[in-house]
């Protein structure tokens, strides 16, 4: 097995793969990036939680133009997981509206970026259709 980074801090591989928030200890906020204070309570004291795999798509948007060598199309998401906001692509699905569609059950899932000069590999994330 390849050595492997996670794209993203809150990525964490180990089985099962999953996410993990700063998450205020005064109003129970999550934020994935580094907080010195809550942007809801001002509170200024988090823990780390684990985020559940599982998740609905709450927003999406089909992405049809992107920066030069982007493929598209493909789908943009938020996705609402046990109260927890998270955006990500939706993969392992045709991007259309006829496989996509709000309130869409939806599981976390990571795949391979790429592979550099050592052969360690680059670790993304996204949702794919839970069914």
């Amino acid at each position: 097995m390849a050595n492997q980074i996670p794209l993203v801090d809150y990525l964490v591989l180990d089985e099962p793969a999953h996410l993990r928030a700063h998450e205020c200890t005064s109003c129970g906020a999550r934020f994935f990036d580094r907080r010195n204070a809550c942007a809801g309570c001002s509170g200024t004291e988090f823990r780390m939680v684990d985020v559940t795999h599982d998740g609905i798509l709450t927003s999406f948007s089909i992405v049809t133009f992107a920066a030069p060598g982007v493929p598209v199309p493909f789908v943009s998401g938020i996705v609402d997981c046990d109260g927890t906001s998270v955006r990500g692509n939706v993969i392992n699905c045709e991007p259309s509206p006829e496989a996509v569609h709000l309130g869409m059950k939806v599981r976390l899932a990571t795949y391979v970026l790429g592979t550099d000069d050592n052969g360690v590999e680059a670790i993304g994330f996204g949702f794919e259709p839970a069914n």
